[in-house]
């Protein structure tokens, strides 16, 4: 069924909230910041009209084609392995499919790559997993760490920290650095430390306005921006998502001054704070590098989040149910030089 009305919304939202795989992409208030793509929602109830299963699809048309991209990032939300309540999910998805001429779906599931009985499942629906992607190929990251949290203090989390990262948390404390929760009018001077990390780590920056909108549809409830000053100056921020039993660190920029004094440390531990006294059971690092090879340039990254002692994650990856393969097979080839050629503008455009 089709989430269309105000009750079957609000049950809805509930679920995603509440439900072990729940996740902020799926929820209404993320299709508000997608609101440049159409989106539609489905869920499957049982017996006593309860949603079991629910799934928030994006939709976006395709330039120079009469089709449109559907995405359903992290979705499903329901027990993974009820190949029933899947199966009738994936049915209402193909209904929308012809209704928009949808050439694909695709997913990104909360399911580790161990999960052969779901991979399985989704082969039996007509899914093809896509290649053993490394680095940040696909839309949403493949690798991440992941701290678990749940019924843990303070005291507890920091303890299970490697003494290196414990160290540089204190470095900042030490040296003065102090984290500050900002508001929407602290964005721009935010934005203009994402675009010199950006520039200097070479990936695209979204722009000023994509972080206004996020901040509009999820703050203060479920968002919260996090500033790092130094000697009265701004040098590094952090974007945190919390919602249902997770938080996320969804976004991160810091200065190529200063960065001596560790923020970036400090930063994480006030967020991993949040998601503490919250009550959340999971903190997400979000992405990291796959390729654990130390002359990788995102090594860093990778060596940075594995101090705080969370576990390696590598999710199953994306799935696509293909509707039309001529329009796909065009569309990946495409969509591959496209992002390649926008990442390299970026970095000429910004570069000083």
């Amino acid at each position: 069924m089709k989430i269309t009305t105000k009750e079957d919304m609000e049950q809805y939202q509930k679920f995603i909230q509440s439900h072990p795989k729940g996740h902020f992409m799926q929820s209404k208030e993320w299709t508000e910041v997608k609101s440049n793509w159409k989106n539609e929602m489905i869920a499957v109830k049982d017996e006593q009209g309860n949603i079991k299963g629910a799934m928030s699809i994006l939709i976006r048309k395709i330039p120079f084609f009469n089709n449109t991209l559907m995405y359903s990032p992290r979705g499903p939300v329901c027990d993974i392995h009820d190949f029933d309540t899947m199966q009738q999910l994936i049915a209402e998805a193909k209904e929308i499919a012809k209704e928009y001429k949808g050439y694909v779906l695709k997913i990104d599931p909360d399911v580790e790559k161990e999960d052969a009985e779901f991979a399985q499942m989704l082969n039996k629906l007509g899914f093809r997993i896509k290649g053993d992607s490394k680095n940040f190929e696909g839309i949403q990251p493949r690798f991440v760490f992941r701290l678990n949290v749940k019924g843990k203090t303070e005291e507890q989390v920091m303890q299970e920290f490697h003494n290196k990262t414990r160290y540089n948390i204190r470095v900042a404390m030490k040296k003065g650095v102090e984290v500050r929760i900002g508001s929407r009018e602290d964005l721009p001077d935010f934005h203009k430390v994402m675009v010199e990390t950006g520039v200097r780590d070479e990936f695209v920056v979204r722009s000023i306005e994509y972080f206004e909108k996020m901040y509009d549809c999820l703050a203060p409830e479920h968002l919260r921006l996090y500033l790092a000053y130094y000697e009265g100056k701004l040098i590094a921020g952090t974007i945190a998502v919390l919602y249902g039993n997770k938080c996320w660190y969804v976004y991160g920029a810091s200065s190529n001054e200063h960065r001596n004094v560790m923020p970036n440390y400090l930063l994480q531990w006030e967020m991993i704070k949040w998601a503490i006294e919250s009550g959340c059971d999971i903190y997400d690092f979000r992405g990291v590098s796959g390729d654990l090879d130390e002359n990788n340039p995102l090594y860093g990254l990778y060596r940075f989040k594995k101090g705080f002692n969370g576990k390696f994650t590598e999710f199953i990856g994306e799935l696509d149910l293909v509707f039309n393969p001529l329009v796909y097979f065009a569309v990946e080839k495409g969509e591959k030089i496209f992002r390649e050629l926008r990442r390299r503008l970026f970095i000429l455009k910004n570069r000083k």
